[in-house]
């Protein structure tokens, strides 16, 4: 059956009915046609008088709009912040990062929006910034007094206790590099000193390695005292050791190599 109706902008329009619509009274087939006119599944928007429904769509409605939010902050990178206030007062909310830092910036985007068409504004938005940079240059200046062991008398107990397990803390971290370094420096040093004893020792076999042609000199030179063979293999180890007096008289061994040198210029000679 077809059936032509008026809508409410006085056009007519054509309404296919179904085959049993011939049971229905002509009432039940205009609002019929008039909700197929609207569209199929159009809901008219509007307050929810029932309150157990009112409660469902409100539920079923809140979820698909913070689902939403969370995808359109996953999908697309944005910063997203959603609040909701139910008609009880119960608060749901979405944040992508934190809702304070949401807030701070649609606040501070609002400032500047407003801002640049006011010169007035934007001189006290710089006036502002500049209060607040000086306000944090004031407290790291105070602070490292502090930390200098100055500007105590205003500190409590707890903050005397703070300031203490900052400054053990920095210390312990200076005295950890102060070691590694010096840690280094001394395998360094045992580094170079066993490549010396190694160039030492290859020497010595170069010059000392035939007997039966060099014996007279090498026997010279362990008749000095020399023991040549006897301290060519000590090996040379470094570690860290309190500090001693310094002592000026020449070592036994420094006299001994400067022996070893001059026998072996008159040798090569």
């Amino acid at each position: 059956m077809i059936v032509k109706t008026k809508t409410t902008s006085l056009k007519t329009s054509v309404c296919l009915l179904p085959p049993v619509s011939h049971f229905l009274s002509k009432r039940l087939i205009v609002e019929y046609c008039r909700a197929k006119a609207m569209g199929r599944g159009k809901i008219v928007i509007r307050r929810i008088d029932n309150s157990t429904s009112r409660q469902v769509t409100f539920s079923k409605r809140r979820n698909g709009l913070l689902k939403k939010a969370k995808e359109l902050a996953i999908l697309c990178d944005a910063e997203v912040g959603v609040m909701i206030f139910s008609s009880t007062g119960k608060l749901y909310d979405f944040a992508s990062t934190s809702m304070r830092s949401v807030i701070e910036r649609y606040n501070k985007t609002k400032e500047e929006h407003q801002q640049l068409g006011n010169p007035t504004s934007e001189v006290k938005f710089w006036q502002r910034e500049a209060a607040i940079l000086r306000q944090q240059l004031q407290n790291l200046q105070e602070n490292h007094r502090q930390m200098m062991g100055e500007e105590l008398s205003g500190l409590s107990v707890k903050d005397l206790q703070n300031l203490e397990s900052q400054l053990e803390m920095s210390l312990r971290g200076v005295r950890m590099k102060k070691d590694q370094i010096l840690m280094d420096e001394i395998q360094e040093l045992n580094r170079k000193g066993n490549l010396i004893h190694q160039e030492n020792v290859e020497l010595y076999k170069k010059v000392y390695g035939t007997r039966d042609v060099n014996g007279a000199n090498r026997d010279s030179l362990l008749t000095n005292g020399l023991g040549i063979g006897e301290e060519s293999h000590v090996p040379v180890h470094l570690q860290l050791s309190q500090p001693q007096q310094q002592n000026y008289e020449t070592p036994a061994r420094a006299t001994k190599l400067g022996y070893i040198f001059l026998h072996m210029v008159e040798y090569f000679n």
